[in-house]
């Protein structure tokens, strides 16, 4: 029994019902199925396995008919399901920390399922183990919470298309994130940039170069056999011959500490988790671009997107990953040993998106559905979304119903499994404003005996464009000609020996330590 005062219980109940009546709003098209095809996911005894199982739920009123056609010919109205997605939690510093990454639904079996892509899936015994099955990848923005935790709240979620370049892609989908945090107040001028955290599938300084004009710092993190650029030392002094400054200082090799030379800022901080950890970073450390790969398209005079980084501190062996040293790199210049710690402190926040993507698939049965259409698995995408929020506006009311080989709980610190468990006995509190059925006859159907004369439409998986290689095939598809490619290249290769970068969208940066989260699941990158 939750031991909160009543007043709070009863604004607890107000601010979960208030979010019900807005999401059944969002519902413009058989609306009252998709509601209550969402409350029986909530309320469903054990893991989801399959939808019309969720039929048979005392919540979900109606057939198993009514349940897919809601799935294949409902709608959601997204851009308004997102402004009413509740308030979001802050970092301990006070600012907001958003995660972003991609989540595969696979499926492999499906030939009739359109802008299926090649998903980059890890293997359970090294890296020869690696496959690339089709699927749709989705790429998710969350607001992480303080503290170890597995909450976080999903704020959007957007699928990757075969002709979309996944870098462009996401930073439009950061921007419109944070562009709609900033109209609904939850930033304000003069309140800390918004730390936004990104893992090895994304290139960092790209990020933050298309992220310009927000205030937000990037957070990332870089392979281990990078090479980066030292900033030009200052004053700089001509040589006899003469000649402009360089643009690019020596440079820093990730896999080499001799090049690294003296950090720019130092700390260590004793934690109960880790032990002992040192960070040290480099401030102003950069690429060196060149007109090729994701730069290609680019005109004019290439940008210097400098940042910040730091190799391995003193964590325990266990709990070394073995990997050359990893470096980080955030978007200021001239951080304090404070800010330094409380960057790479956000970046192992990151992890509890994982956690999400685990309890979404395993509990909440997100990819379970074997539906044919993408546009039906976008609908089931935002009715997942809605019921984890719901259970996260109702954590302080749930009760602690735990397995006999489970340990309690301390209020408050429910997973969100647990807090669905008692679901069914918050529900009856809670606004209900879908409708009841109305009494009907199926139709009659496909008359007996015939065969199908409509077969499905079979499409084939991959990209449909690709990234031209050079200068020249870069101006031959700008004068119309198509380039044509069947798989697509996943963006997060050697995602388990990358680094960690931190790159600015305003000023110049520094990096942070490494990340020391749980092994990574085979929720990665395909871009």
């Amino acid at each position: 029994m939750s031991l909160l005062h009543h007043d709070v219980r009863r604004e607890a109940f107000a601010v979960a019902s208030h979010f019900r009546d807005d999401f059944f709003d969002c519902l413009t098209v058989r609306k009252d199925t998709l509601f209550e095809l969402t409350d029986a996911v909530l309320c469903a005894d054990g893991p989801v396995t399959t939808p019309v199982d969720l039929t048979l739920t005392a919540e979900h009123r109606r057939g198993h008919g009514a349940m897919y056609e809601a799935l294949n010919r409902g709608y959601v109205d997204v851009p308004r399901l997102r402004q009413v997605l509740g308030p979001q939690p802050e970092a301990a510093d006070g600012r907001l920390g958003l995660a972003v990454d991609v989540t595969h639904w696979l499926r492999p079996d499906a030939p009739t399922s359109a802008d299926r892509l090649f998903c980059h899936v890890y293997g359970r015994s090294g890296r020869s183990s690696d496959q690339f099955v089709p699927g749709w990848p989705y790429s998710f923005v969350a607001v992480l919470e303080s503290g170890r935790t597995s909450w976080c709240q999903i704020l959007d979620a957007l699928r990757l298309g075969p002709a979309d370049d996944v870098a462009e892609v996401t930073a439009a989908q950061v921007r419109r994130v944070v562009e709609d945090l900033i109209g609904m107040g939850r930033w304000q001028a003069g309140d800390r940039d918004i730390l936004i955290v990104f893992d090895a599938g994304y290139d960092a300084p790209r990020m933050a170069y298309l992220l310009e004009g927000l205030p937000v710092e990037v957070l990332g993190r870089m392979r281990t056999d990078r090479v980066m650029r030292k900033p030009v030392p200052v004053p700089w002094i001509s040589p006899p011959q003469g000649g402009r400054p360089p643009k690019h200082g020596k440079e820093f090799r990730f896999a080499k500490p001799d090049t690294w030379g003296q950090p720019d800022a130092a700390t260590v901080q004793v934690t109960d988790r880790y032990g002992t950890v040192r960070a040290t970073a480099w401030d102003r450390i950069h690429p060196r671009l060149t007109t090729r790969s994701a730069w290609i398209d680019h005109t004019s005079e290439l940008p210097v997107i400098e940042g910040h980084v730091d190799p391995p501190g003193g964590r325990p062996p266990a709990q070394r990953p073995r990997s050359a040293p990893r470096l980080a790199g955030p978007s200021a210049t001239g951080l304090p040993g404070e800010s330094v710690d409380l960057r790479w402190q956000t970046f192992l926040r990151r992890f509890d998106l994982e956690h999400t993507f685990r309890m979404i698939k395993q509990t909440l049965g997100w990819t379970r559905p074997k539906l044919r259409t993408p546009e039906a698995a976008d609908r089931w995408t935002w009715l997942i979304i809605a019921a984890h929020t719901q259970l996260r506006l109702t954590r302080p009311l749930a009760a602690d119903l735990r397995h006999p080989w489970e340990k309690p709980a301390e209020p408050g610190r429910l997973t969100p499994a647990r807090v669905r468990r008692g679901f069914r006995n918050l529900r009856p509190n809670l606004s209900c404003p879908a409708r009841a059925p109305k009494p009907n006859r199926p139709g009659p159907g496909r008359p007996l005996g015939s065969k199908n004369r409509h077969p499905a439409t079979r499409y084939d998986v991959g990209k449909t464009t690709r990234r031209p290689e050079s200068i020249t095939e870069r101006d031959q598809l700008r004068g119309g000609t198509r380039l044509q490619n069947g798989t697509a290249s996943p963006a997060s290769r050697n995602r388990s020996s990358a680094l960690p970068i931190h790159s600015a969208t305003e000023a110049p940066s520094a990096l942070i330590p490494p990340s020391s989260g749980p092994p990574e699941a085979a929720n990665v990158h395909a871009g």
